[in-house]
This record gives C-alpha cells, sequence and structure tokens, in this order.
C-alpha cells in the first residue's frame, strides 16, 4: 500500500479522542496525581492563565519521586513539568482536529504525545498518544 494510502485519507478527528484534560500551572501535585490516576492518563499538559502549554507532568515519575520521598502533595507543579521545547527559528508542528493521521504518526516518531489544538492554537483539544493511533488502526483493520 502506498503511504499516502496507509491511513485511506483519515484525520485525527476520525480517532475521536476524548477531550484534553489539563491542569492550570497553580496546581498541587496531589490534586495533579489524584487527578491524573481517576482518568488514567500518562501525561498531562500544563497550561498557563491564559492557557498556553508551558509543558507536562509525566504522571508515572511524579508517582516515583512522591514514593520516594522527594515530591510532596503540596508542592507545585511546576517543580515537576517538563518544560516544551522552545527555541526561535525552530519549526512548530501544528496538530490539529484535520491534520492527516500519516502527519502525526511523524511527529509521534520523535514525540511521546501530540497536543491537538484549534488551528490558531488558542485551545488544546486533545492529546494523541502513538497508543491511540495504533488502537485506531487496529480497530479500522489499516
Amino acid at each position: 500500500m502506498p503511504v499516502a494510502d496507509k491511513y485511506r485519507g483519515a484525520v485525527v478527528e476520525d480517532m475521536q479522542l476524548p477531550p484534553a484534560f489539563s491542569l492550570p500551572d497553580t496546581e498541587r501535585i496531589g490534586k495533579a496525581i489524584e487527578l491524573a490516576y481517576d482518568r488514567d492518563f500518562s501525561h498531562i499538559p500544563v497550561l498557563s492563565r491564559e492557557r498556553r502549554p508551558l509543558g507536562y507532568i509525566d504522571v508515572a515519575e511524579l508517582k516515583k519521586q512522591w514514593e520516594a520521598g522527594k515530591a510532596s502533595p503540596d508542592d507545585p507543579i511546576l517543580s515537576y513539568m517538563i518544560k516544551f521545547k522552545r527555541a526561535k527559528g525552530t519549526d512548530y508542528t501544528l496538530i490539529t482536529p484535520t491534520s492527516p493521521l500519516l502527519e502525526l504518526e511523524h511527529f509521534l516518531n520523535d514525540n511521546i504525545f501530540a497536543l491537538v489544538t484549534d488551528q490558531s492554537r488558542k485551545f488544546v483539544l486533545a492529546v494523541a498518544t502513538r497508543h491511540d493511533l495504533d488502537n485506531f488502526v487496529s480497530r479500522r483493520g489499516f
């Protein structure tokens, strides 16, 4: 099957991802872990007051820190957040609901997840992972 036909024209929206769950940069670790486990998420985006993505929390790593006594429930998540790398002149890959799945696949080759945003990048709509893409492929029989 030619690469262009791999996903038969499917786009991110076709994956029917759940709405994004994110945390404000003011949240505390105890609440972050509780919410992560309630929703079974492994990575949670952290947003500024202006809803700008700042970075993410790796829930498994945060849990390890907690269990080792290196993190307290009252610590701010900013202390444990992995910041998004932003450098002047670096291309930003925009993943939207209308992005082709092949584009998402290429992005996920170098990243553990993708933030799905609106075209103007004002709102985080969903989080897509390689696991989400693989599940979609297996359900659709591509």
